[in-house]
C-alpha cells in the first residue's frame, strides 16, 4: 500500500528520540535485553504505527455524475442544517465527519470543479467529537465550485491533531476531479462539509462510515431527477 513521504520526518524523530535514549542507557551499563525492551521494540511499534497511519490507498470514485462523495474517511458525526453565512452565504447542509487515529487521513475532493484555498484560521483545540468545535478550532477552508454546486471544506484541528495540510496551490484556485488528493489531517481531526441546501438531498445520516472519495453522502437534486 502507498505511504505519504510526509511519514519521514516522523521516522527520523522517532529514531532520534529512542536513539538518544539507547545511547544513555548504555552508558548506564543496561545489559542488552533491556536496550531490546526499553530502546528497539518501542521505536518498531512507533514505527509501525506511523507507517499505518500515513497510508494513502487507492480509491474509485462513484460513477454518478450527482454524486458528492464523502472528503475524509471517518465516521459521520453529524447532518447538520444551518446558514453559512462566511462564504456560500445561504442556507445549507453540513455534514461532519470524525477521523479517529486509525482511519486514513489523506482527504479528497468531494466533487469536481475549481478548488481555492480560502486560508488558515486560528481557533481553539477541544476534541473534534465535540459540537462546538466546528465554530471554534482552527481549521483550513477549501472553496470547490462545480458546475452544479458549491463545496465548502474545513479541515479542523483538535487536541492531537496539530496541523492541516492543503497540498493545490494556495495562491491561486486549481481544477481537481472528484475524489482527487487535496490534503491532509495529522494524527486525528474533524471534517466538516457545507453544501447549498437547495442543491443536494443527503443521502448520509449520523453513525456511517465513509470512504473519502467513493461513499456518496449527498447527491444534486437536478443531476439526480435525471
Amino acid at each position: 500500500m502507498p505511504i505519504r513521504l510526509e511519514v519521514i520526518p516522523f521516522i527520523v524523530a522517532v529514531g532520534l528520540v529512542f536513539g538518544l535514549l539507547a545511547l544513555v542507557l548504555y552508558r548506564r551499563n543496561c545489559r542488552r535485553w533491556c536496550l531490546l525492551r526499553c530502546c528497539a521494540a518501542p521505536a518498531m511499534v512507533c514505527i509501525a504505527y506511523l507507517l499505518f497511519f500515513f497510508r494513502d490507498p487507492e480509491r474509485t470514485p462513484p460513477d454518478d455524475k450527482a454524486a458528492v462523495a464523502a472528503g475524509a474517511d471517518g465516521r459521520v458525526m453529524s447532518v447538520t442544517s444551518m446558514k453559512e453565512s462566511a462564504f456560500l452565504k445561504t442556507d445549507c447542509v453540513r455534514i461532519s465527519i470524525f477521523l479517529s487515529l486509525f482511519d486514513v487521513h489523506v482527504n479528497r475532493a468531494p466533487i469536481a470543479g475549481q478548488s481555492a484555498f480560502l486560508g488558515y484560521f486560528p481557533g481553539r483545540h477541544f476534541f473534534t467529537f465535540q459540537e462546538k468545535s466546528s465554530e471554534v478550532n482552527r481549521h483550513n477552508t477549501i472553496l470547490i465550485i462545480g458546475t452544479q454546486t458549491r463545496c465548502l471544506v474545513n479541515q479542523i484541528v483538535g487536541p492531537v491533531c496539530r496541523r492541516v495540510v492543503y497540498w493545490p496551490p494556495h495562491d491561486k484556485a486549481v481544477s481537481v476531479a472528484m475524489g482527487e488528493r487535496i490534503g491532509m489531517m495529522k494524527f486525528g481531526s474533524r471534517l466538516d462539509m457545507y453544501l447549498p441546501a437547495s442543491d443536494v438531498d443527503v443521502v448520509c445520516k449520523r453513525g456511517d462510515i465513509v470512504r473519502a472519495g467513493e461513499t456518496i453522502v449527498a447527491r444534486v437534486r437536478e443531476l439526480g431527477r435525471n
